[in-house]
């Protein structure tokens, strides 16, 4: 950073809530989109996209106000950004700090790329995916994910 760039934060902290750190760098809207945050929903959010980091080179950050996320969401965030970190925001204070780990098996996350699969029919049944080696394997079909993973989040 030179002498001539302002300093300070990007965006200002929050309360209580959630901070997503380290997120891959452009993945920051499939978090969103992953944890069912749209317009219409009441969520104070901020997002910020290709932040540098000392770690990473760049990454993306989200800041959730008054929400704090299940495992299962934690698990979601996971399979597009496997670095990132949650944090637990209480009174301005981080309390509590998890890595994220990918699910073996992840259900109603991911559509199965074939339109034949059962998962992608009127049945009342959730995808099923395998999680390993770095690709997702369907459990019905045994159609296979190896890349942009995040095309195929529901």
């Amino acid at each position: 950073m030179s002498d001539c760039e302002p300093r300070g934060l990007l965006i200002r902290p929050i309360r209580n809530g959630t901070v997503i750190d380290h997120i891959t760098p452009g993945e920051a809207i499939n978090v969103i989109r992953i944890l069912g945050i749209t317009g219409t929903t009441s969520e104070c959010l901020s997002i910020a996209t290709n932040v540098n980091s000392k770690f990473s080179g760049t990454k993306d950050i989200v800041k959730i106000e008054n929400r704090e996320l299940s495992k299962e969401e934690v698990d979601r965030i996971a399979l597009i950004a496997p670095h990132a970190t949650i944090n637990i925001i209480r009174e301005y204070q981080v309390i509590g700090k998890i890595g994220v780990e990918i699910p073996s098996v992840v259900s109603g996350v991911i559509r199965c790329p074939n339109p034949g699969c059962i998962s992608n029919s009127n049945e009342p049944i959730k995808s099923r995916f395998a999680f390993n080696n770095g690709k997702l394997r369907c459990l019905y079909c045994d159609a296979r994910i190896s890349t942009d993973i995040a095309s195929h989040i529901i």
